[in-house]
């Protein structure tokens, strides 16, 4: 995995490993597809010595049953960890998409936690700590990642082969993240689809309350639902920060409702990923609040 930016973030994990000063627990919080899981991966093979995938004192949990970490998976790793090491001098977790462990996951998790065995370290990773139990949260040192700035990502993508308008196109609609820009080049067609949701969102104030409900229908019977939703999330969080000291800003949105549509648009997201609610009526809650 290639790691771009982040320099402060890696030269303090650097300074952690060098000095053996490293927590039981991290946290990694920031956007998704801004180089969290890279960078945790690369730690695992400063401290385990070579790539952690075919190291057998590396473990990995990421969703698997209904797009969550269950129960299950978490007694497993923590039986995992409770074994001596077979190669190194300690076993290396990482747990991708942190924030989608349930709750009897979550509090089974934090067992592991307040027992910490002196030969493990355990790297949690989510774009959305706040989901995460505060007894949770209290026992990870976190480290936050931001978005690139601009003039990394057209650093980047130079050399790729793409003009100078599709950098700067690339460089607009990814916000800083160089997963997504990835995503991309690797196929344009979804660069499109990603085009046409930002024309729908600018659209959306001026559509009637019928017009809405269509919108509901139609986005409710895709398969990437919250893909589409965190790309409008994106693309406001962007927009509100350039706009910030405006008292009306694109869309006749005032400042006030652009926030809100985004704390609403978070919720959605959080809805349709960790409970059972059909994803039309999430998106119809969020229709009659923007």
């Amino acid at each position: 995995m290639t790691i771009v930016g982040h320099q402060k973030q890696i030269k303090f994990l650097k300074q952690m490993v060098e000095k053996g000063k490293i927590p039981h627990a991290l946290l990694f919080s920031g956007p998704s597809k801004i180089g969290k899981k890279a960078l945790a991966w690369q730690m695992a093979s400063w401290i385990l010595g070579e790539k952690p995938e075919t190291h057998p004192d590396f473990l990995f949990l990421e969703p698997k049953k209904k797009g969550q970490i269950q129960i299950n998976q978490i007694r497993e790793l923590s039986w995992r960890l409770n074994l001596k090491p077979i190669k190194a001098n300690l076993i290396f977790g990482i747990i991708d998409e942190a924030h989608l462990m349930t709750k009897e996951a979550q509090n089974c998790f934090l067992k592991t936690l307040e027992e910490p065995k002196s030969n493990t370290i355990l790297i949690l990773i989510t774009p959305y700590p706040s989901l995460l139990l505060p007894t949770v949260l209290s026992r990870c040192q976190e480290i936050k990642f931001y978005p690139l700035a601009k003039s990394e990502m057209r650093k980047f993508l130079e050399g790729k082969g793409i003009s100078e308008k599709e950098i700067e196109e690339l460089v607009e609609f990814s916000g800083g993240r160089p997963g997504v820009a990835v995503e991309f080049l690797e196929n344009p067609r979804k660069f499109i689809l990603r085009k046409l949701l930002i024309k729908k969102l600018n659209r959306f104030p001026t559509l009637t309350l019928f017009e809405r409900f269509q919108l509901v229908e139609e986005l409710s019977q895709e398969e990437n639902l919250k893909e589409i939703l965190e790309t409008w999330l994106t693309y406001l969080r962007s927009f509100l920060i350039k706009n910030f000291l405006r008292e009306k800003v694109s869309f006749n949105l005032s400042f006030l409702r652009l926030k809100r549509a985004i704390e609403k648009i978070q919720e959605t997201i959080y809805l349709i990923s960790l409970t059972n609610i059909n994803p039309s009526f999430a998106l119809e809650l969020l229709m009659l609040e923007f």
